[in-house]
C-alpha cells in the first residue's frame, strides 16, 4: 500500500526494488531493506548477513507485536527500525524517513530499558584505556545514551544536525560500532560516560 500512495509534499515517492537478497545488498541504489521476520527464512541470521556484507545498509524489520525482547534483539542485531506486523502505511513511511535520516525507529521505553539493563550489569573487568573523545563527542554520546535523535541532539547542543551526524560517525569509528545501539553498548562497557539518566 505504501508504494501505491502518492507521497505528501516534500517527500520522495518510494519505489520498490525486487531481487534476491544478494542482488539487493550489492545494488548501490538500495538505501534500506524491509525484512519481514514473519516470512523471511533465517530470521536474525539474515540481519547479520546483511550487516556483515554492507554495514551501511539500513534494515527495517517487520515482526510480531507486543514482544519487547524481540524488538531489542532485532535492534541489537543491526535493525534501524522495528514495526509491528499490523503497522499502517503512514507508520511505515514515518519509520523509513526516520531511518534514512540516520536515527532509529523503536519505542523509546525499549531503548531506555536496554540502557537500564546494561547499566545494572556489574562490570567484572576494569575498563582499559578507551578511545580519546573530545568534550563535544562526550556530550553527543550522553544524549545518544538517552535515546535522543540527531535532531534532538542538535537542538539541545545548539549545533547543526549535519554536525551531529559527523560526531556520531566519528564516535562509531572510534568505538568500532555499526549502529547507535552497538555504540551505546561499547560506551557503557568501557565506562566512557556516566549514567545517561543523570544529565538533565
Amino acid at each position: 500500500m505504501i508504494f501505491a500512495e502518492e507521497p505528501q509534499a516534500g517527500r520522495p515517492k518510494l519505489t520498490p526494488m525486487v531481487g534476491t537478497l544478494q542482488e539487493l545488498v550489492a545494488n548501490p541504489a538500495v538505501d534500506y531493506l524491509v525484512i519481514d521476520l514473519n516470512s523471511t527464512a533465517g530470521g536474525f541470521e539474515v540481519l547479520d548477513e546483511v550487516r556483515r556484507a554492507r554495514p551501511g545498509l539500513k534494515q527495517i524489520v517487520i515482526g510480531p507485536k507486543n514482544d519487547d525482547e524481540l524488538v531489542l534483539k532485532a535492534v541489537v542485531a543491526g535493525a534501524r527500525a522495528y514495526l509491528d506486523s499490523d503497522a499502517g502505511p503512514e507508520t511505515v513511511r514515518q519509520a523509513i524517513d526516520i531511518v534514512v535520516s540516520g536515527s532509529i525507529w523503536a519505542p523509546r521505553r525499549l531503548l531506555s530499558r536496554l540502557i537500564d539493563r546494561l547499566l545494572g550489569v556489574p562490570q567484572n573487568n576494569a575498563p582499559g584505556v578507551g578511545p580519546q573523545l573530545t568534550d563535544r563527542e562526550r556530550e553527543v554520546l550522553k544524549l545518544i545514551l538517552r535515546a535522543k535523535s540527531n535532531r534532538e541532539i542538535a537542538a539541545t547542543l545548539g549545533i547543526e544536525e549535519r554536525t551531529v551526524k559527523a560526531h556520531v560517525g566519528r564516535l562509531m569509528r572510534k568505538l568500532g560500532a555499526d549502529n547507535r545501539i552497538e555504540l551505546s553498548l561499547r560506551a557503557i562497557n568501557r565506562a566512557l560516560v556516566g549514567d545517561p539518566g543523570s544529565q538533565r
